[in-house]
């Protein structure tokens, strides 16, 4: 339909009738009343625990903190449809509603904290501490206006997160793993196997005779589906990003050089380091005053001695430049000669000293090798200005009704055709087919349908792509005939396969009966007896993993065999089993145990919760969970 309106708003005539038509519908809502539209559902409840309702208001502003969270860890845009297909408006409902179950118990048996208790908690908190150790005030507000919260509406909030952990912790919080299982898990992680083994080539399968038409068929129909034809779509694309767009001819050798100078060393090679210690002084002066001291010979451990500052409180560790937060820190650091203290620097947290210990040299490409990297990356930087202008202009021309190859066209781009493509990104031949972003691409295209106005697709690295659905080839069951020399194929590697696994079978029922596998590998070929004395569950080198869980399933001093790479078989003898003992009080033993208990807690408290919900009762409102997600009335 849209594209029929767009089709009609190219002439005049066609922009009259539209005009009419839409001046009736604005006409007839200002009559019948278009209230609800604009209110939204404000006033309506996502779900409802108890007496506590969750509003969608509530639930949305969840909703969008957690997708910008999410956004920012991948450094890309995420639309509802991709956060609601990985199930995110579950994942912030059921927090909520856990939440809301918990705040519930926590008024059913008047629980309470005091003021203090709460102000003596935030300021313990490690988030709000500066640098020097102790609460810092600038960083508590800032951290407040970036999550959206005031000093009021945040002591509130922590206050329930408070008290829901009190409940937390009298259910789970004193569980500890029995010491069974913690021996038990040892034992699985830790227990190594030795075996010999050798590989049975795709050869010792012996000559395959071609396959019979009946063999054929009855392969071809047990498998039927495994040679059906997918659905292939013509499609029409506009893709406009930052490496589209980008011209590293346009960027200068001045421009690139300066830009070389300042990541060679994290880019380029390995970067220069130094062994690095600071002192933070709260003013000038003190700081003036601690390197006058170092001036007249004294040590800089002796200055953070005076400070009560331990080693860990003042180290910074071996870093590079670009690991320093604070430029005017990195500055002086990196100026300051091996073996000597910096001069006070006013840093964003006070004023710094700087004790430098090692040097480690960088090693760095030269310039020339790597100037076509470096202006390409310019001209991606610069291109992304340039990338929304595109696209408000390529929009605007689709709004005014013109197509995608007309709009195109106007804005200087021109349109690429993919005569077919299926939802793996593979043409008719198999190849795959160059498209950007094409995960997300091919999910809307095969989301879509011909004549469909489509959305634009948001790229990774913040492009876009537009597109539009030419036709459709549906998918269709192929006969013998169309795929004979694919299942004829498909036939040999079955039976080359079955072969060799009874053969194998056959070798290693005589390995149990008392023959060594270096006397079969000799008479079968000559074959290479290889061992693997470390082998464990998470894996082993050269080991492929479904050889290492069959190692695992066959008892000590008997024989077994695995499907190896391609067409081969793995024979082996499992000769050892060695388990180390169990130390309770080692850390490996203690992690287990943390770990364990952590889970049990957490079993043991979703139980909980659920028996409390159940008690409360909960209703959702699916209707007003999908408005709130940006999706239709119902799900």
């Amino acid at each position: 339909m849209l594209e029929g309106m767009r089709r009609a708003a190219q002439n005049w005539i066609g922009r009259t009738i539209l005009s009419i038509v839409f001046g009736i519908l604005i006409v007839s809502f200002a009559i019948w009343g278009i209230g609800d539209i604009f209110r939204g559902i404000g006033v309506s409840n996502v779900a409802e625990i108890g007496s506590t309702n969750i509003s969608t208001q509530e639930f949305r502003s969840a909703y969008q903190t957690q997708l910008q969270n999410l956004q920012r860890q991948a450094r890309r845009a995420i639309t509802n449809e991709q956060a609601r297909a990985y199930g995110l408006d579950r994942q912030v409902l059921g927090r909520m509603v856990a939440d809301a179950a918990l705040d519930e118990k926590v008024r059913a048996l008047n629980l309470a904290m005091a003021d203090d208790d709460i102000a003596r908690a935030i300021i313990q908190d490690p988030s709000f501490k500066g640098p020097d150790g102790t609460f810092d005030r600038a960083r508590f507000n800032e951290l407040m206006r970036d999550n959206g919260y005031t000093e009021m509406s945040f002591v509130r909030e922590q206050r329930r997160v408070y008290l829901r952990r009190e409940i937390g912790e009298a259910i789970s919080g004193s569980v500890i793993a029995p010491l069974a299982t913690q021996e038990a898990i040892h034992h699985y992680v830790n227990e190594t196997r030795a075996i010999e083994y050798v590989v049975l080539p795709e050869t010792a399968a012996g000559d395959i005779p071609e396959a019979t038409p009946e063999d054929l068929q009855k392969f071809y129909e047990a498998r039927k589906s495994t040679y059906r034809a997918p659905e292939y779509r013509k499609v029409v694309t506009l893709a406009v990003t930052p490496q589209t767009l980008a011209d590293p001819a346009q960027v200068s050798d001045a421009d690139g050089r300066a830009q070389y100078e300042r990541i060679k060393g994290e880019r380029f090679g390995t970067a220069e380091t130094r062994d690095l210690q600071q002192i933070v002084f709260a003013g000038e002066a003190e700081a003036k005053a601690a390197s006058e001291k170092i001036k007249a010979g004294a040590a800089f451990a002796d200055i953070a001695k005076d400070r009560n500052l331990a080693d860990t409180d003042i180290a910074l560790g071996t870093v590079a430049r670009s690991a320093i937060a604070d430029p005017a820190v990195a500055e002086a650091a990196f100026a300051t000669p091996a073996g000597a203290v910096s001069a006070p620097v006013k840093g964003r947290f006070g004023w710094v000293l700087v004790n430098v210990g090692t040097v480690n040299a960088g090693n760095v490409r030269a310039y020339d090798e790597v100037a076509t990297d470096v202006k390409r990356d310019i001209a991606v930087s610069r291109a992304r200005s340039r990338v929304q202008q595109v696209r408000d202009t390529i929009e605007d021309e689709r709004t005014s009704g013109r197509t995608l190859a007309e709009a195109a066209k106007k804005a200087g781009f021109d349109i690429t055709t993919i005569e077919a493509v299926d939802q793996s990104g593979k043409d008719k031949t198999g190849a795959q087919v160059p498209l950007v972003d094409a995960e997300s691409v091919l999910r809307a295209v095969f989301a879509s349908d011909i004549g469909v106005d489509n959305e634009v697709v948001t790229t990774r690295d913040n492009g876009y792509v537009w597109f539009e659905v030419a036709g459709i080839d549906p998918a269709h069951e192929r006969t013998l005939d169309e795929v004979k020399d694919e299942v004829s194929k498909g036939w040999r590697e079955e039976e080359a396969r079955r072969r060799l696994s009874a053969k194998a079978a056959e070798l290693a029922k005589a390995i149990d009966g008392g023959e060594t596998i270096e006397a079969l590998a000799k008479a079968n070929g000559g074959l290479e007896v290889k061992q693997a004395s470390a082998v464990k569950r998470a894996g082993s080198e050269g080991l492929a993993p479904g050889l290492v869980a069959q190692v695992f399933n066959t008892p000590v001093g008997k024989a077994g065999s695995a499907a190896g790479d391609g067409l081969t078989r793995v024979l082996f003898k499992v000769n050892d089993s060695v388990v180390p003992p169990f130390d309770p009080d080692s850390e490996e033993a203690k992690s287990i145990e943390t770990q364990l208990s952590r889970s049990y807690g957490e079993d043991i408290l979703a139980q909980y919760l659920g028996k409390v919900q159940a008690e409360l009762g909960v209703r959702i409102n699916q209707g007003a969970l999908n408005l709130a997600v940006g999706g239709g009335d119902a799900y």
